[in-house]
């Protein structure tokens, strides 16, 4: 044993074995190897229990080892997501700066965080891609020219840059979802680019109410793409779209992602009471069921949240769905002398639409063709073309 101690609690344990066992059995024959047997065996017994005592410490050892170097692998990989994900969120507030122009914000967002090369994005925008090359290039110089710091802003700073990055996933969005110029009318892969941004965004920042709802807005446009383009590619508007070719999970996603929005109380942002408007037209299974008159509130709280003759316009058509066209056109009459709408061909073509359901036939045909010579997207000019024509005397 070479343990002084343990032989002198064996010697012990013997003795008091021997007062005990002695005066029933006798004394044996030879005391002293009687004494040292036992002890001997007592020795074994202690030897045995403690080498089994040492295995179930090294099984315990083993098995906390390896929990610890689970737990310390896990606590590794979450602080290098933790990283990951502050890096990307540092990304894309540095690439949508508003230092930098629009245009500028755009492309490189879409170079930096959607992984698009210069060549697809001016496929995209239907410009040179030397133009967008140069785009990339001055902003990378302006950036760096401001020394903007490669951080998330903190504080006041925060809400005033988060609505420039929130602004610049949505034009993104918006050109894929009604493209401004070309031959096509829809560019999905854009709608998708902004929506897994969007996502991504959302997953990093779970706690600003307008993340999830510009997230919520995208969702329930983008589950109409499908219906919005007839066989031939060509323009399905809202009403005239078959439902059952919506898709119905993405609306399900945005729909939770509108509640998400709502969960932190306060008055809706922005894209979360423009995501409440699609969401009505999501809810409603027919056209007719659509519930125009919460669609104008909605915008009339929009428009008191953010004044612009856009809303006003989408805000014109709601009235007219609610209230009749003459309720609308009235309001329309009143932003045609907006000077920002001047080159916006969505105003003739309501105009033009409403003055058509009112049986203003003529005047609703030089409205269409204003729009028509100002839109600069080719299957939306052959449907505004149509529309002229259709109001033609000829074809009544």
């Amino acid at each position: 044993m070479r343990d002084v101690g343990v032989a002198e609690e064996l010697a012990q344990d013997a003795l008091v074995a021997a007062l005990e066992q002695w005066p029933v059995s006798g004394i044996p024959a030879k005391p002293g190897g009687w004494l040292m047997g036992t002890a001997k065996h007592r020795a074994i017994d202690l030897l045995r229990r403690r080498k089994s005592l040492e295995r179930k410490h090294e099984e315990l050892g083993h098995e906390l080892l390896v929990e610890q170097r689970e737990l310390a692998e896990r606590d590794f990989d979450a602080a290098i997501e933790d990283d990951m994900g502050d890096d990307l969120l540092r990304l894309v507030f540095t690439a949508c700066h508003p230092v930098l122009s629009t245009e500028a914000r755009v492309a490189l967002t879409l170079r930096l965080l959607g992984g698009l090369t210069t060549e697809e994005i001016a496929h995209a925008y239907l410009v040179p891609e030397a133009t967008v090359a140069q785009r990339i290039v001055r902003a990378k110089r302006t950036l760096a020219e401001a020394r903007v710091p490669f951080e998330v802003p903190r504080g006041p700073e925060l809400a005033a840059r988060l609505s420039s990055v929130l602004e610049v996933i949505y034009l993104i969005f918006n050109e894929g979802y009604a493209a401004t110029a070309g031959d096509a009318w829809l560019r999905p892969e854009l709608c998708q680019d902004a929506l897994r941004l969007g996502r991504i965004l959302a997953e990093l920042m779970p706690n600003e109410a307008e993340v999830h709802g510009l997230v919520a807005l995208m969702e329930i446009q983008a589950s109409r793409l499908r219906a919005r383009v007839g066989p031939a590619g060509e323009p399905v508007l809202l009403l005239d779209q078959n439902r059952a070719r919506w898709d119905y999970l993405l609306i399900r996603r945005g729909l939770a992602a509108l509640e998400r929005a709502a969960q932190f109380g306060g008055a809706l942002g922005p894209y979360a009471l423009q995501a409440s408007i699609a969401a009505c037209h999501a809810r409603a299974r027919t056209a007719e069921a659509t519930d125009w008159a919460r669609i104008v509130a909605l915008y009339d709280a929009l428009g008191q949240l953010t004044p612009s003759p856009v809303v006003d316009l989408n805000r014109a058509v709601a009235l007219a769905m609610a209230f009749g066209p003459a309720a609308g056109l009235e309001l329309v009459d009143e932003l045609t002398s907006e000077p920002s709408l001047k080159a916006y061909y969505l105003l003739p073509s309501v105009r033009g639409d409403l003055l058509a359901k009112l049986d203003r036939l003529d005047e609703a045909r030089v409205e269409f063709e204003r729009a028509a010579s100002l839109t600069k997207n080719a299957r939306e000019r052959k449907l505004l073309l149509e529309r002229a024509a259709a109001c033609s005397p000829a074809a009544n």
